[in-house]
């Protein structure tokens, strides 16, 4: 069962508690990738770059053993949809214009604590 925001009550100080974690997940086709090791290369160089940009979790979550096909899981906190919304178009345009890989899905869920 979960917890629907009226219910969330403000803390002693006066700050609502709730926040919204979103998880984008995207799936990226690299076609010149031919080894593992040059796909690691990618990610870690994405990865790094995710992270010191938008200071979000970055995880490589699927497909790992496929040369060509690169999955991230990428998490971030927000307190409203509109501004969830604004840092996942900035991190999808960051991708595209950081990588040469074809983004073929984006997905994004949201989970409220």
């Amino acid at each position: 069962m979960g917890i629907r925001r009226e219910e969330i009550q403000p803390d002693a100080g006066g700050f609502a508690v709730a926040m919204e974690v979103y998880v984008m997940t995207v799936r990226l086709y690299a076609p010149w990738v031919h080894s593992l090791k040059e796909k690691r290369s990618i990610v870690k160089g994405l990865q790094s770059r995710l992270r010191n940009t938008y200071n979000v979790s970055v995880i490589e979550s699927g497909a790992q053993d496929i040369h060509q096909t690169i999955v991230l899981s990428i998490a971030y906190l927000a307190d409203n949809r509109s501004i969830a919304d604004s840092i996942h178009e900035s991190i999808c345009s960051f991708i595209e214009s950081n990588t040469d890989a074809e983004i073929l899905e984006i997905r994004v869920e949201d989970c409220l604590f």
